[in-house]
């Protein structure tokens, strides 16, 4: 276990390799399980605010989605998340390119500079999944046959969890709060 001020890591996280292999898996994290990616309030806020700008990146099915549910809508466990398609957990903000690997709407919105929010975090630092406490966070690294790939792939080229994930754990937690991590996981 690593603690790093507010937040506890599983040490799987130091100890692990991945880079997607979206050749592999095809963006499968975004339409595979039964619900959206989970949203902080703040990105709910932001999600609605920047909509229509967004809207141009979706898919018809997303579209439609969203405007008959909004951006948003609550999963089993009763916690918010993206609007998905149909009851299969397809998230409407997906999207599939001419390859046919699954991207964020949103993310290719914000690539597009049309909007400033990049993709919820929680997508962000996938497989960290990140449970909030009281007085702290818990990352966990989630794992699921899906990402296989990218295991593999981190292997072949020694990138592990924490630095794969480097710019989604800045944005979250700052570039001090990192910087602690790495000297905490490889030393001086």
């Amino acid at each position: 276990m690593i603690i790093i001020e507010n937040a506890v890591l599983s040490d799987d996280i130091k100890e692990n390799f991945f880079v997607c292999d979206l050749s592999k898996c095809k963006g499968a994290c975004c339409v595979e399980g039964d619900a959206g990616a989970p949203l902080e309030e703040e990105e709910i806020r932001l999600l609605e605010q920047e909509y229509e700008r967004i809207k141009p990146f979706l898919s018809q099915e997303g579209v439609a989605s969203i405007e008959k549910k909004g951006v948003w809508e609550l999963d089993q466990e009763n916690e918010k998340g993206t609007a998905t398609i149909g009851k299969n957990g397809a998230c409407a903000f997906s999207l599939t390119d001419a390859q046919g690997v699954l991207k964020c709407g949103i993310e290719e919105a914000y690539l597009a500079g049309e909007t400033t929010f990049r993709k919820p975090i929680s997508c962000h630092l996938y497989p960290i999944r990140v449970t909030k406490y009281d007085q702290y966070d818990a990352l966990n690294y989630d794992r699921w046959d899906i990402c296989d790939a990218a295991c593999v792939l981190g292997r072949q080229l020694g990138v592990p969890l924490y630095r794969f994930l480097k710019d989604a754990l800045i944005r979250k937690y700052g570039e001090d709060w990192y910087a602690q991590l790495v000297e905490e996981i490889e030393g001086a």
